[in-house]
């Protein structure tokens, strides 16, 4: 057994596991499928970058020698953010791959694979596992990554300028929450040169797991305490690879990052909305948007969807996660010019839409959620839990029968859905939703409710009765 596979965000797995052979032999068979099914043929060039885990530039190493010896001509960006990455790929119409684990444990890794087009799909998933030669695999140690190129953090920090207009951001003070994001430096710089003032917060060697969907008691005081020390307007961050945000209020109280998405959709004046079931049923009840898609939990989804709303006539399509990662399937005109569509997750688009937009208002960032319906959601995950457990659990909630005894304490569902895991909805609107993480063994649960008291309840019962469950499982 391996844990190497495609989850929700390209190929991941344990360290242990990506040796240099593996990282090699994965980076040839999607070269190979590149020339196969996209026309990438040797002598071309490819983009690579990784994150600031300790195993990332071993990693970038052993893919940019496996290029080498495909033919390819290779631009390493060194430390950089997905999304920086993503955007120098889509305008050079060239193929990348991004080392990075994100938000998961640092005894993790991954490699996220792009097209000239953007992101790989389902069908390069599989056409990349159909080439994978491991037995063949070199098994030679790669030292020689090459210079380092700047031209893909540099396009991507004058894109993040250009969102706003000149000094949008003067006279607020906003905490950057460093930690071991990649793009701990781009944040303050960015947010300098459009006129703030900027606390650097937390930076970290080491690295650390930050989950934008399940925040750590460590972070939530972090926020809480920075924001009254340093008296912010703001305090900001990204999970590890840059591609989804954190946003805390004057207060330190952190934004939901379905709440980041809706505002950033608000912000870009969206008319067409695309994000997972994970996300609140908000969007729906703002009535902002002409239309909402609703799509299984990972960008690849949320890509097709978006492909779709374009094909549907809608010209300012947004999408985004519950994590917060924001996809821009559709250029826009702001103050500081047009934005090219980037259609992978992007933690400072709405970072900046959310601190320019309370700028503009002349509000505290908590007042922009006032003007939003009153729905509220927290999440959680059950760490530890092998899809040999997660899949019982769900398939069983599957049962009509089962599903109503499991959920009786709430109450009766008056409606349910297998979109991605099993969400119901109750008869009071209440939502509760589990599903098998794509990225880690873990069973994640969203709560929903008309309070933040409730939806925490929910969620805390959630954890509990779930866990209640998998340890019968465990004894079986």
């Amino acid at each position: 057994m391996t844990s190497l596979k495609f989850g929700t965000s390209g190929l991941r797995g344990l360290v242990s596991e990506l040796p240099d052979a593996i990282c090699r032999a994965y980076t040839l068979a999607y070269l190979r499928h590149m020339q196969k099914a996209h026309g990438i043929a040797p002598g071309g060039k490819l983009l690579v970058g990784y994150d600031l885990r300790e195993s990332s530039p071993r990693i970038a190493a052993a893919c940019i020698d496996a290029a080498r010896v495909f033919g390819m001509e290779v631009e390493n960006s060194g430390p950089v953010p997905t999304p920086a990455l993503a955007l120098r790929a889509l305008a050079q119409r060239l193929p990348a791959i991004m080392i990075t684990g994100s938000h998961i444990p640092a005894d993790r890794n991954g490699l996220k694979f792009y097209r000239p087009d953007g992101e790989i799909d389902k069908i390069d998933e599989a056409g990349i596992l159909a080439l994978l030669d491991l037995a063949g695999a070199d098994a030679s140690d790669a030292d020689d990554a090459g210079e380092t190129s700047s031209k893909a953090l540099a396009e991507y920090e004058a894109r993040c300028i250009s969102m706003l207009g000149d000094g949008a951001l003067t006279g607020k003070r906003i905490g950057v929450y460093q930690h071991s994001s990649v793009g701990r430096d781009v944040m303050v710089r960015v947010l300098g040169a459009l006129g703030a003032e900027t606390v650097a917060i937390a930076r970290s060697e080491v690295f650390v797991p930050v989950d934008t969907e399940a925040l750590r008691p460590e972070d939530v005081t972090l926020a809480a305490g920075a924001a009254e020390k340093y008296r912010l307007d703001a305090l900001v961050s990204t999970d590890g690879d840059a591609d989804r945000p954190l946003v805390a209020d004057e207060s330190g109280a952190f934004i939901r990052g379905d709440s980041l998405g809706l505002l950033t959709a608000r912000f870009l004046n969206a008319d067409a909305v695309v994000t997972p079931v994970t996300s609140n049923t908000a969007i729906e009840l703002s009535g902002l948007f002409a239309k909402v898609y609703r799509t299984k939990v990972g960008s690849p989804y949320v890509i097709e969807a978006m492909q779709q709303a374009a094909k549907d006539g809608y010209r300012r399509v947004v999408g985004f996660e519950a994590n917060g990662g924001v996809l821009l399937g559709s250029k826009v005109n702001l103050d500081g010019g047009a934005v090219e569509a980037l259609p992978t997750r992007d933690a400072m688009l709405p970072i900046i839409a959310v601190l320019g937009m309370a700028a503009g208002n002349k509000v505290p960032i908590s007042t922009l959620l006032k003007d939003l319906p009153a729905r509220f959601t927290r999440s959680g995950r059950i760490e530890h839990v092998e899809s040999s457990k997660s899949g019982p659990f769900l398939q069983a909630l599957l049962d009509e029968e089962q599903r109503a005894i499991f959920f009786a304490q709430l109450g009766t569902i008056q409606a349910n859905d297998a979109i991605d895991g099993v969400r119901v909805v109750l008869t009071t609107g209440e939502v509760v939703h589990y599903r098998a993480s794509g990225n880690a063994p873990e069973l994640r649960c969203y709560a929903e409710a008309g309070s933040d008291e409730r939806a925490g309840q929910l969620l805390q019962w959630g954890l509990q009765r779930a866990g209640e469950q998998l340890r019968k499982y465990s004894a079986v």
